[in-house]
């Protein structure tokens, strides 16, 4: 081989390899920007657990500054259509859809286990339903998390711990997976630990930060 062919070899090979580094780049770049997207407007949807809590605080600080997490709890909000207080019609929900969101973290069914409201159960799936179809149709397109909310323990809110085990939960995740959306577990970790809930409802500070802790290795590591 002549020199001149030699160093049109080594010319091309040494074309090649830049752009394929430049490709390889341009494709991190690509992956790293659209998950920063999806984090950039977190809205935690929820009750008294979301807006009283601090876990959404707690949330903001290990997001960081490329994270703005918004705060949409509405204390004794249920998903239930048929108490006083259902989220669907609350201003922080309306509040929570003009703020766009990128991912939806939304904790609601612990007030539907109250002995008056738990009395309509059956119409909490298509009630559920309601709510999310209409965070579906947001221009944003967010990931929408469902969380199975915390235990509820001996409590003077008359919120029934039976109830919500066997009617509410299993409901969520019915919920969950016909309309094909992901669960946040908050229930379990806490099943045996009644010390974090002072109230038998409402999360202490080191409560709250588990949760946050909790939501923030799901939204993460969830790349869909």
């Amino acid at each position: 081989m002549n020199k001149k062919r030699q160093s049109l070899l080594i010319v091309s090979i040494i074309l090649l390899l830049t752009t394929v580094g430049v490709l390889a780049i341009f494709l991190e770049n690509q992956e790293n920007k659209s998950v920063n997207l999806k984090l950039a407007r977190v809205a935690c949807l929820g009750d008294s657990i979301t807006e009283n809590s601090g876990y959404p605080a707690y949330l903001q600080e290990l997001l960081g500054n490329a994270s703005v997490v918004g705060n949409f709890g509405a204390s004794g909000a249920t998903v239930s259509f048929s108490s006083y207080k259902p989220y669907y019609f609350e201003p922080a929900f309306s509040r929570a859809k003009r703020f766009e969101p990128t991912t939806v973290i939304i904790m609601l069914g612990t007030n539907d286990a109250r002995a008056d409201y738990y009395q309509q159960i059956n119409n909490f799936v298509a009630d559920y339903t309601r709510i999310l179809n209409s965070i579906q149709t947001l221009e944003s397109k967010p990931r929408i998390f469902l969380v199975k909310p915390p235990p509820i323990f001996n409590n003077t809110f008359y919120l029934n711990g039976t109830s919500f085990v066997e009617g509410v939960l299993p409901r969520i995740e019915q919920v969950a997976s016909t309309l094909g959306l992901p669960t946040i577990d908050v229930y379990t970790p806490f099943v045996n630990h009644p010390e974090y809930f002072p109230d038998g409802v409402h999360p202490n500070t080191e409560g709250s930060q588990i949760i946050a802790n909790i939501v923030y290795r799901a939204i993460t590591s969830n790349s869909t």
